[in-house]
């Protein structure tokens, strides 16, 4: 499929994921969440981990992130195994290169706009207030259109604003990889697209990498690359390119011709 804009801002892989598979006991009985999955990532991509709830999306983008280990296989984000750290050293990592977006937005209600976002650097020691922290914050409450709302509080805002607080925290620490898990899950089709074109301009104007769980084609039709998965397994690869119409259309033809 031709591409509305160049990829130039995609690079190397900067994650991949050899033969994950993971299994989990209930009673006595053993259930397969993921069932061999391979997947590479380049830095500055934008994928979308599709399918329906309990295909395995949300344990993948789980076992990628550090959140949990694999059953057997391995995940290598930005040249270290993250399966063989210790919980230490892992956990390390996890704070230093990726973030996260949750369905719900996790804010502290009693922090302002700014202030939520700058927790990353409260929690790390650093004074937001001053230097590159209070820069970095400038720059993602500009990405994501909460400029003149710094000090109101979660209470104050919209859910479609509280998510982008959320995505602004995320982002403000750079990190080398960002998953969403069904950011949108709990917004209405307008603000949700607000959400995705914040995820989206960030991939394009700063070279983010991001990892996307939704069940929904109209959400994943922003990503440049979309990985069906059904069963713990990924079953279909669909190329989309990077472009500026992010219409479903092309997506949900192709599943169609899929079956799915």
């Amino acid at each position: 499929m031709t591409t509305g804009l160049p990829d130039s801002t995609i690079g190397q892989p900067i994650l991949e994921a050899h033969q994950l598979t993971k299994r989990y006991r209930l009673g006595a009985t053993s259930v397969e969440a993921l069932r061999g999955v391979s997947l590479s990532v380049r830095a500055g991509e934008f994928v979308a981990l599709m399918g329906p709830s309990g295909s395995g999306k949300s344990t993948l983008l789980h076992l990628l992130g550090g959140l949990d280990r694999p059953t057997s296989g391995e995940v290598i984000l930005d040249g270290e195994t993250v399966s063989r750290l210790s919980d230490d050293r892992a956990t390390r990592l996890r704070r230093e290169k990726t973030g996260f977006v949750f369905q719900f937005f996790n804010l502290i209600p009693l922090l302002d706009v700014r202030e939520n976002i700058a927790l990353p650097f409260t929690i790390a020691g650093q004074d937001p207030r001053s230097g590159e922290p209070a820069a970095r914050i400038r720059e993602v409450i500009e990405l994501v259109d909460l400029a003149g709302k710094e000090r109101h509080r979660p209470d104050q805002l919209s859910a479609g604003e509280q998510q982008r607080v959320a995505v602004a925290r995320a982002l403000v620490t750079r990190p080398a990889l960002l998953l969403a898990d069904e950011p949108t899950g709990n917004l209405d089709y307008t603000t949700g697209g607000e959400i995705l074109h914040a995820l989206w301009r960030s991939c394009v104007e700063r070279g983010q990498t991001i990892i996307l769980v939704t069940h929904d084609a109209k959400a994943a039709a922003y990503a440049d690359r979309v990985c069906v998965v059904q069963d713990g397994r990924i079953l279909e690869e669909i190329e989309l390119g990077r472009r500026e119409d992010h219409a479903a259309t092309p997506l949900i033809t192709r599943l169609a011709q899929l079956g799915l």
